[in-house]
């Protein structure tokens, strides 16, 4: 048990970051849905979806496979840090450079025409990033959770603090509304023409100003290219790249096309912009598995590969995953079981319209924390070319899935696309994984545990005990109650309460 304790305390560690971070950043989707219409917040949510998928180029699967190298006997982690940072910098330069270029092109095929300097903030912020997430992983490696935390926390605040900035205060200054002395100061910098591009402009300076948290860790490394090591690091990566990439087809995809798929009139009075918008401020309240599952790879990553040559390794991954999916079927209960409450949190009207979704999409991300488990026995083996017929996979599921229930389901199909996908790529995963590096995972209790804790919320939303009542809000804690009761009572053995 020491060793899950560690990884339990190492992950509350980076928990704490994640959740106060997190917190601090999912006070924007309130403020969003409050100063923002349905139909900006929705070209917000689709440019969004296009950098997360950028950010698995711009990186191209190198974090893992810097903790991999790193840890290796034969191998100087400096030597591994400094090709791996030299690398990064070099094709993060590449990139931007190129997607700065086609600004225009892009602009242009995500119908916001003459919108160019929104690709442009997003190169900037997509290589920044990337730059600085190889120090970020050094820092994780290193185990320095609190300076890792403290500066992914400054970065938020940062982020926070700029868009309140422009999107309010200067705003109402210039407006006149406010503090009208200061108008023609405002006025010589701030532009109210340019709207949403406040976002992408908040979002740079927060990742510009976070550089001098990690600042020891670049005036420190020296520029190498050695190919002997980033040849087989490429190997290593490129895998890990498509998985990437596949994960962000299961999970942003239908941001990107579902305007473009959904008939027109499927939501009446809604246009399809209005959808998406609505969908993309629903899906943020999947933050609360997210959260969860966020703690548990930083932590996790180094964790595996420090255990790797353990014998008793499988015995201690089946472990790791039972207590994963314990926490986070609690998680998707408390949630899920609790919307009337939760969704408090759009500020409008409008934006709830979706909530059914949450439930969904929480259990979609319960097993892509699965999978990501699963996961651990090609990284080990160093078979990581089986993540790409995992990842196509789970591409053509989801591409599919989404084709065929949008125009049906709108998007609540969506959400069921995104579940499907993750679901069956958790179960290839399970069975390649047997074969190659076995760990004896008690299917009987995770199915039991997620079977449970379904039938629980469906309780909850097909008998509601009157919304929003003093009794519905006593029936919704006692299901949690139920579950957390139900836990104690079969894992009270494993607990290991002290004796004195």
């Amino acid at each position: 048990m020491s060793l899950l304790k560690k990884l339990a305390g190492q992950t509350a560690l980076y928990g704490l970051s994640s959740i106060v971070g997190r917190a601090l950043n999912f006070l924007l989707v309130p403020f969003y849905t409050t100063v923002l219409p349905a139909g900006q917040y929705g070209i917000v949510t689709k440019l969004y979806a296009l950098a997360a998928f950028l950010n698995i180029v711009y990186l191209y699967g190198m974090e893992t496979t810097y903790f991999r190298f790193a840890t290796k006997e034969n191998l100087s982690e400096k030597d591994v840090y400094n090709n791996t940072l030299s690398l990064i910098l070099s094709s993060s330069i590449l990139f931007s450079g190129l997607m700065i270029l086609g600004s225009g092109l892009l602009a242009n095929v995500f119908n916001v025409e003459g919108k160019e300097s929104f690709f442009i903030w997003l190169a900037l912020i997509l290589a920044i990033d990337a730059i600085s997430a190889i120090p970020f992983a050094k820092l994780r490696l290193e185990q320095k959770a609190g300076r890792f935390a403290a500066a992914k926390i400054f970065n938020i605040c940062v982020n926070i603090f700029f868009n309140l900035f422009f999107l309010v205060f200067c705003r109402d200054i210039h407006a006149g509304k406010i503090l009208q002395g200061l108008k023609p100061l405002i006025s010589s910098f701030y532009d109210p023409s340019l709207g949403i591009e406040y976002i992408f402009i908040s979002n740079f300076l927060a990742s510009l100003l976070t550089l001098p948290f990690l600042w020891s860790y670049f005036i420190k490394v020296k520029f190498t290219i050695d190919k002997s090591i980033l040849k087989s690091m490429f190997v290593y990566s490129t895998p890990l790249m498509f998985l990437g990439l596949a994960g962000m087809v299961d999970e942003m995809l239908s941001r990107l096309i579902l305007d473009d798929i959904l008939p027109k009139g499927f939501y009446p009075g809604r246009s399809n912009e209005d959808a998406l918008g609505i969908f993309g401020a629903c899906y943020k309240l999947a933050i609360f598995m997210a959260l969860a599952i966020q703690a548990f790879r930083y932590a996790a990553d180094p964790f595996f590969f420090s255990q790797a040559q353990d014998k008793n390794a499988p015995e201690v991954f089946a472990k790791v995953m039972k207590w994963f999916i314990i926490v986070c079927a609690l998680i998707f209960v408390g949630v899920s079981t609790n919307l009337s409450i939760v969704e408090l949190l759009l500020r409008k009207e409008i934006y709830r319209e979706g909530i059914l979704v949450v439930p969904v999409l929480l259990m979609a991300n319960l097993f892509a924390g699965i999978y990501y488990n699963l996961s651990v026995w090609y990284k080990l083996t160093n078979r990581t070319q089986y993540a790409i017929y995992i990842s196509v996979t789970g591409a053509i599921v989801t591409i599919i899935l989404n084709f065929i229930l949008i125009p049906v389901y709108g998007y609540m199909g969506s959400a069921v696309a995104t579940l499907a996908c993750y679901f069956i790529i958790s179960v290839i995963s399970y069975i390649w994984g047997q074969k190659y590096f076995p760990v004896p995972y008690n299917i009987l209790s995770a199915m039991g545990y997620l079977i449970f804790s379904a039938a629980l919320v469906i309780a909850a939303l097909v008998y509601p005990f009157g919304k929003g009542t003093l009794s519905a809000y006593a029936y919704q804690f006692s299901l949690c109650i139920v579950f957390i009761l139900t836990v104690f009572l079969l894992e009270r053995k494993n607990l290991n309460f002290s004796k004195k």
